[in-house]
């Protein structure tokens, strides 16, 4: 379908193009060069960590994150259901199981009094998200992983540059996960990343991303062999993509800062209307707006009708997200029936995103909230 105003558009510039032709001129570069090795330095550097390595995605960092830590057979994970399908699947990966626990409704995060309630011996970690741009309740989460010897390891994928109290997510604990898919914060096409202050993790995860292989010189343009040291998977980021991702980085506060102002514009406009409630960030917190979610107080049928008239007005909006454990896999495998999570089955219910990007413009705002306006005055339901 040809949106009139789709849900996501890529902000890019001059600066992307440039940097993209570049990494193609140079021809011999591919999972190992210059860029890559910039771009992981200037995620270190804006993060304020130690260390950052890049991968293909969001879900090799996830994969790749649990099996540094050394999350495997026996081990339990508590995970939310309100997330995209990689956050509940990186445990399975390997061969660990996820433990759904239930999100407050201030931020969708994981609420830590549900947490600590799932808590069993064979708990290991606690993997929260940071949703649709919003940080979680952190600092509680982190003090329950404290009291109960547990790792903790934040999913920022959604999230990049979004603070709780002037610090950044991804800074919190253990080490955490970024994502730079096209709809995120700044993108590199595809692609994801690890953050850590543990410079052996950070030496596993090189290993880790390449084969195993002990890279003592660029693989690529040397003839030296290599020898292969441990287990390794090909989670390798490409030097063009990490060439985006450069440039992306580089204008970053000024793609918040546009995401930002649109979210404020659009809540402004929506501000009437009764029968929604508006995304908003908790006090002392940074919302960074990934997303821009609004809640349906009528519920999944009234929800469901204004989707379909907003489609036909040829606005594209989306559900993040429908309850993990509801899907197909998550009942045949381990026999959810519904019920078990109350708040995020009836959150999941009423969520509707709408488009948010820094160049949308003021006119296809004012669509956006006629349509939404109109709907709601009655006159199309």
């Amino acid at each position: 379908m040809s949106w009139k105003i789709p849900l996501f558009k890529i902000h890019w510039d001059a600066a992307d193009v440039e940097k993209a032709t570049e990494a193609i001129k140079m021809g011999m570069f591919w999972a190992t060069g210059p860029n890559i090795a910039e771009f992981e330095k200037r995620i270190a550097q804006y993060l304020g960590t130690q260390y950052a390595i890049v991968v293909n995605s969001g879900t090799s960092a996830l994969h790749a994150v649990l099996l540094a830590h050394n999350v495997g057979e026996g081990d339990e994970v508590i995970v939310p259901s309100f997330t995209f399908i990689a956050t509940a699947n990186a445990p399975l990966f390997v061969g660990a199981k996820p433990v759904f626990a239930d999100i407050e409704e201030e931020t969708y995060g994981l609420n830590p009094k549900d947490v600590e309630r799932r808590l069993t011996l064979r708990t290991k970690a606690i993997l929260p998200i940071h949703c649709a741009g919003c940080p979680c309740l952190i600092e509680e989460l982190k003090q329950i992983a404290q009291e109960h010897a547990l790792l903790l390891i934040e999913d920022a994928a959604q999230s990049f540059g979004a603070m709780a109290d002037g610090k950044k997510v991804g800074t919190f604990v253990d080490s955490a996960i970024l994502s730079f898919c096209a709809p995120k914060i700044i993108t590199t096409g595809e692609g994801g990343a690890v953050v850590t202050d543990c410079k052996d993790m950070y030496e596993g995860l090189k290993l880790m991303r390449s084969h195993g292989r002990a890279e003592t010189a660029d693989y690529f343009s040397s003839v030296e062999y290599m020898e292969y040291i441990a287990l390794g998977y090909n989670f390798r980021m490409s030097n063009i993509s990490a060439a985006i991702g450069v440039a992306q980085l580089g204008k970053i506060d000024q793609i918040v800062q546009r995401r930002r102002e649109n979210a404020a514009y659009m809540t402004e406009r929506l501000s009437g209307i009764d029968a929604i409630v508006l995304p908003v960030a908790p006090q002392n917190y940074f919302h960074v707006y990934s997303a821009y979610t609004i809640r349906v107080k009528g519920g999944r049928s009234l929800r469901d009708k204004l989707m379909a008239y907003m489609t036909e007005s040829g606005i594209m909006t989306r559900v993040y997200h429908e309850p993990v454990h509801l899907t197909r896999f998550y009942r045949e495998r381990f026999g959810y029936k519904g019920g078990e999570l109350p708040v995020t089955e009836r959150v999941s219910q009423q969520v509707l995103s709408l488009p948010l990007y820094p160049d949308l413009t003021r006119e296809e705002m004012d669509y956006i909230a006629e349509k939404v306006g109109s709907f709601f005055s009655g006159k199309q339901q």
